[in-house]
């Protein structure tokens, strides 16, 4: 079993959330490579399992919540990983691209939100980069993949339990015609 370090105040305190778990088992097994970026990264469960998994990524991790960042760069040392972790809502500030964004994005702070963090998300992949989500059913997968859809190339990769896993890609094209 793994082991993280946490406190108050940082989103699935206790443990691994079931949402980053499905995430995390879906992704896992995939060949993942080049820049990752964690969306959200709280305190860094799904960047540094990806990273143990797949060593060769160069993993930064981004958070709104500064004790979560702070966690997040604890829980790195802890895993013995040189991640990049980073306080910052979203990636307005940035020019950094990256191959793979992995989210659990912060459906609470409302649609309006978790759609610009989509948006900018996908103005921040390389070419043939893909962002993957988990979203509930029950909050708002659907019109997710509605709205991503008008990104760029969007599927459902799995289904489990209410929990949708999808995938953005953005395409050669999609990188000629971007706003």
């Amino acid at each position: 079993m793994e082991t993280f370090i946490s406190d108050d105040g940082v989103f699935s305190k206790e443990t691994l959330d079931y949402g980053s778990r499905v995430l995390l088992e879906n992704l896992v097994e995939r060949s993942l490579k080049g820049e990752l970026l964690d969306l959200g990264c709280g305190i860094g469960y799904i960047g540094i399992l990806l990273k143990k998994y797949h060593p060769e990524l160069q993993v930064t991790m981004i958070d709104v919540n500064e004790t979560a960042v702070q966690l997040a760069k604890e829980n790195s040392e802890l895993y013995g990983q040189d991640n990049t972790v980073l306080v910052m809502d979203g990636l307005s500030e940035t020019d950094r691209m990256y191959d793979i964004i992995v989210t659990n994005p912060p459906i609470r702070t409302g649609k309006d939100n978790i759609y610009r963090l989509f948006k900018e998300g996908f103005c921040h992949l390389n070419p043939n980069g893909v962002m993957y989500i988990v979203i509930r059913k029950k909050q708002g997968a659907e019109s997710a993949v509605k709205y991503l859809s008008g990104l760029g190339k969007t599927t459902v990769e799995d289904r489990v339990k209410g929990y949708w896993i999808l995938s953005l890609v953005k395409t050669t094209f999609d990188t000629q015609t971007e706003d």
